[in-house]
């Protein structure tokens, strides 16, 4: 059975790359787990360095890594330049990759290309975490956060940046990707939650909800008071009279 290593840059008091209040580190968390769900639906295992919104040092994770025998090591970052000013996905290996660390690069970064990206290529580098792992290893960069074009991109086509990704992995490993089933879905208990609001009359547009009460994301100062507003009414026509 495959063994996966993946590694969600930075995390607690190293939020990576900020833009307007969003953070690499919550970024590449939410949308790595994602993947690595994914790619356990076809039987892979896939461990990771971290799973919540923790310092883990570089060593760390590398010793980490060292620990199992992995077929793969994938280290999840966004990037950063002068705000509005850089755009585009890259894929890096070691300076002295391997041949299997090159062919993974390469099909990571189509699949993100793919998606809508611009494509900077595949490019080598002396990073940490391609250096000391023991696994062949990459390190993707999905867009810069400092580009709300890039940033729009990271949202509305999150889905298909994620199944870009595990296709590119599982084909790496020999695995036909298989699509997910409705019945296979995890439940979304934020869906769950505005369906009910919209039923009790609470909010009348879901849609700003749901792609923006996410973490990395931002609601608007005079939503979340009106939000309060109508739920503090609502709780008070339930409660008992006196």
């Amino acid at each position: 059975m495959a063994r996966l290593c993946f590694d969600y840059g930075h995390g607690g008091d190293d939020p990576g790359a900020v833009y307007l209040g969003r953070k690499e580190s919550d970024d590449v968390l939410s949308l790595g787990m994602e993947v690595a769900r994914d790619i356990r639906r076809h039987g892979v295992t896939v461990d990771e360095t971290r799973t919540s919104d923790a310092n883990v040092t570089l060593r760390a994770r590398t010793d980490l890594e060292s620990k199992q025998e992995y077929d793969y090591f994938i280290s999840f970052h966004r990037n950063a330049f002068m705000k509005e000013t850089a755009s585009g996905a890259e894929t890096y290996v070691f300076t002295e990759a391997s041949e299997k660390s090159k062919a993974l690069a390469f099909k990571l970064q189509a699949a993100l290309v793919d998606v809508g990206f611009a494509n900077r290529g595949v490019k080598t580098a002396n990073f940490h975490v391609l250096r000391e792992s023991e696994a062949p290893a990459v390190l993707i960069e999905i867009g810069f956060i400092d580009n709300s074009n890039d940033n729009n991109l990271f949202d509305s086509k999150r889905a298909e940046i994620v199944r870009g990704i595990s296709k590119a992995i599982l084909s790496q490993l020999g695995t036909i990707y298989i699509e997910e089933t409705e019945s296979e879905q995890p439940n979304d208990p934020l869906t769950d939650a505005l369906n009910i609001l919209v039923k009790n009359g609470i909010i009348s547009s879901p849609e700003y909800w749901q792609e923006n009460a996410r973490s990395g994301k931002t609601i608007k100062g005079e939503y979340a008071a009106l939000l309060i507003e109508r739920m503090g009414a609502f709780i008070l026509t339930k409660l008992p009279s006196t």
